[in-house]
């Protein structure tokens, strides 16, 4: 077992050097000079000399290798430098955006949980061909709504025209209510999809005749015997939508106007902030690399075979 938690921990570690390192690069390659985006207004009265100070103290003035590298250990050490569009250090934006992301992702990521066993539970408990159909079709129409057309008809139906849900001047939860369905829908889809295989294929197993023909009911097989062994799958593809749901939140937050990560992105975008846009890069990869890790450590727990293996 812990030749499987060091190998797993390395393996994480290795990703997260390979999103820094891509990130870096993309990033230094992007054409535009953030420095003159920020410094070079005529309004600043700066002079060419004096941009050229600032422009060396961002970038150091060091070769790119020695560069790559001070900047690697400052991340290492959780220091991801300055802001250039506002001066600040990186790791209070980012402390200042995550709570309400924090919230967002979580809060959408259970939604879409719940959903995804509603309709797979629903699916393979139901004995009629149509509404099994029905509700087996759902995932594919939900992966296939795109997450900002999503959030601008719930926000014209919910709020502008029902005037059920307020985007503007409701309580904290009540401007979360919207954000949430939004990011929760399509996020839903594969895992729906992935936990409805699952169970199908347990279906076909041979135990599952021998629970009947004792006497058990059907709700009791779906819930006590099916589920429990078509989840490892399902918990594989929850921790592969964490990108989605990272991506999913950004977009979500551009869209509700909400200061929170995605918003973050915007601003540093625009701004050609490099600092901001790698500590984001770096974040998500964390994010997601630690979710996996988790994952991955449970397989063992859950499957005693996996353990054996390990």
């Amino acid at each position: 077992m812990t030749r499987y938690l060091l190998s797993r921990v390395g393996q994480a570690a290795l990703v997260l050097w390979a999103a820094f390192t891509a990130g870096y690069i993309l990033l230094q390659l992007l054409p535009g000079d953030s420095v003159l985006i920020k410094f070079q207004n005529p309004e600043l009265g700066l002079s060419p000399e004096q941009i050229a100070e600032i422009r060396a103290y961002y970038s150091g003035g060091n070769p790119p290798l020695v560069d790559y590298l001070h900047t690697l250990l400052g991340f290492a050490r959780g220091s991801f430098g300055y802001s250039i569009d506002t001066g600040t250090p990186v790791v209070e934006r980012l402390a200042e955006a995550l709570p309400e992301t924090a919230k967002l992702a979580s809060a959408g990521f259970l939604l879409a949980v719940l959903i995804a066993l509603v309709i797979a539970f629903a699916a393979g408990y139901s004995r009629t061909s149509w509404i099994r159909g029905a509700l087996l079709s759902m995932p594919s129409l939900f992966v296939s709504v795109p997450v900002f057309w999503l959030g601008i008809v719930l926000i014209q139906v919910f709020s502008f025209r029902l005037g059920l849900v307020p985007v503007i001047g409701g309580s904290p939860a009540q401007q979360l209510i919207l954000p949430v369905l939004t990011l929760a829908v399509p996020i839903s889809a594969p895992i729906a999809q992935v936990l409805a295989r699952s169970i199908d294929q347990v279906y076909t197993q041979p135990f599952v005749p021998v629970v009947a023909a004792k006497g058990a009911s059907r709700w009791w097989i779906l819930w006590r015997h099916v589920a429990r062994n078509a989840v490892l799958p399902t918990l594989t593809m929850a921790g592969l939508t964490i990108g989605e749901l990272i991506a999913g939140s950004v977009v979500t937050e551009t869209v509700f106007g909400r200061n929170g990560i995605g918003r973050l992105t915007e601003q540093a975008v625009n701004a050609q902030d490099t600092p901001v846009m790698l500590a984001i890069v770096v974040l998500a990869a964390t994010v997601f690399v630690l979710v996996n890790l988790v994952i991955d450590l449970l397989f063992p727990v859950l499957d005693p075979r996996l353990e054996v293996a390990a």
